[in-house]
């Protein structure tokens, strides 16, 4: 293993990479993740004409979540993964299923539902691979006073790969049959081809090229991101983190997430992860021109503009985050996030009982306030904490299974959201995701410690050090 480290960036030897590069490519993943989270968004209703589909609400909802479905195992597999091979080399891997996926996607056979779903599920796997590992990856990089900040470009490039996908499909509407659909879901290649070509420059994470051995070459790294007298006490800090978990690491079981020394943070990164997709994001950002048809009665695929219009206020917001990520506490912006995006949940349901006859745009302005708020807050804060809070003996695992529980939220959220809406009132299904919400602001008050400012190693002594009072506490009772 570790001769194998040292080859994997044996090339960059004799060249400096600059940070502005390693930052660049080593979130670029996030650009997969949101065209395919966006792409559907402007296919969907081709693809429904095409293929005959409207009503079909189950055979729409597995076409839309079955990516998020593949991201669930791809996530958890790519943690695993690249405890073992190293965090570059997964993201290389995830890359090229990701372009095989998106050619399959746009050759689909006609009225393929079937076909459509299974390749979709592949492409989930790629998916999930990126957003498990580009966190980890970022976090392991960045150094600890602008680790908000850059990861933060994570849910950057994540927003910018949904608002380009939205504008490809605006531009492609008008071509016509079935073409216009199937390049809709094609182009996702060309963003792939562009992480493989620029990750194959990157360097391994230090902290990974250090648990396996390559100790020059993760100082050489380290000297392309950090000012030279940092690097020796940086190094000694991660030596001495790996010397403490050594003998807990070579267990090498997923029961340890949930020991007692892990337990605390294990559940705050996992908590976060599941609570950002179950209050109802990805209904927008799929279904919208469907909301608005449903609430206008105009035709879901005449009303492209709309998921520009999100896709403009997710840009915005993750520019804002960008320039106030180190200057907040995670916390605070969390709570505020959240208690405001469950308002604009909750509000619609209750005015349109007390006004029966209001405009039906009303609820699109207040999916606009949730849209602005979790751009900013949930939004990259979510990927920011996941990528900082757990353990290293445990990084891997930890992220990985984060990612799979946020992929869960999002498949049932795909899945279900048509159902739902074709049962209750959209009102009544948001006003659902509101009181999630509210839930996860609770969640944060209770169960999230704060990181901002925290090395690595600082994060991970906070969450021992609370599960060890908790178990002299639990001690304490039983011996009374």
């Amino acid at each position: 293993m570790v001769s194998n480290m040292g080859t994997s960036t044996e090339t960059l030897s004799n060249k400096k990479i600059s940070s502005a590069f390693i930052y660049f490519f080593g979130s670029f993943g996030g650009i997969l993740f949101g065209y395919d989270i966006g792409v559907m968004t402007g296919a969907l209703p081709f693809l429904q004409t095409d293929w005959g589909l409207q009503g079909n609400a189950a055979i729409i909802g597995w076409i839309t979540s079955a990516v998020m479905f593949g991201a669930i195992f791809g996530g958890a597999m790519a943690g695993q993964l690249s405890d073992r091979l190293g965090r570059r080399k997964m993201i290389l891997i995830s890359s090229l299923i990701f372009v095989v996926g998106s050619v399959l996607s746009g050759l689909a056979p006609d009225h393929g539902s079937y076909y459509l779903i299974g390749v979709r599920i592949l492409l989930g796997l790629a998916v999930g691979a990126a957003s498990a590992l580009v966190p980890a990856y970022m976090s392991e990089m960045a150094p600890a006073r602008l680790r908000g900040r850059l990861s933060g470009l994570n849910q950057t490039m994540i927003v910018s790969g949904m608002l380009i996908s939205y504008v490809v499909d605006y531009l492609l509407k008008d071509i016509p049959g079935d073409m216009a659909w199937r390049l809709m879901l094609g182009l996702a290649a060309v963003p792939a081809v562009i992480l493989f070509l620029g990750v194959l420059r990157l360097p391994e994470s230090p902290r990974f090229l250090i648990r396996n051995g390559a100790i020059e070459e993760a100082r050489k790294v380290l000297s392309y991101i950090r000012p030279a007298h940092e690097i020796d006490a940086e190094m000694a800090q991660i030596r001495d983190t790996f010397e403490k978990e050594e003998a807990a690491n070579r267990q090498g079981s997923m029961s340890m997430l949930f020991s007692s020394k892990y337990r605390y943070l294990v559940t705050a990164g996992v908590g976060v992860a599941a609570f950002q997709q179950f209050q109802g994001a990805n209904a927008i950002f799929y279904y919208i021109p469907l909301i608005v048809e449903k609430a206008t009665g105009h035709a879901a695929s005449s009303l492209l503009m709309w998921p520009i219009i999100q896709g403009i206020l997710l840009v915005l917001g993750s520019l804002i985050f960008l320039a106030i990520a180190d200057k907040f506490n995670r916390r605070t912006l969390l709570r505020v996030g959240g208690t405001i995006m469950g308002l604009s949940f909750i509000l619609p349901a209750i005015i349109n009982v007390l006004v029966p006859n209001t405009n039906p745009m009303m609820i699109v302005f207040f999916l606009c306030v949730y849209v602005a708020l979790y751009s900013f807050t949930w939004a990259p804060l979510t990927w920011v904490i996941v990528g900082e809070i757990f353990p290293l003996a445990i990084r891997g695992r930890a992220a990985g299974l984060a990612s799979s529980f946020n992929w869960i939220g999002s498949f049932l959220v795909g899945l279900l959201f048509p159902i739902m809406t074709s049962v209750l009132s959209q009102e009544a299904v948001f006003a659902i995701f509101g009181i999630i919400c509210l839930c996860g602001v609770l969640f944060i008050t209770k169960c999230v410690p704060e990181t901002r400012g925290h090395t690595l190693e600082e994060i991970e002594q906070q969450g021992i050090e609370h599960g060890a009072a908790k178990d002299e506490r639990l001690e304490a009772r039983m011996n009374h």
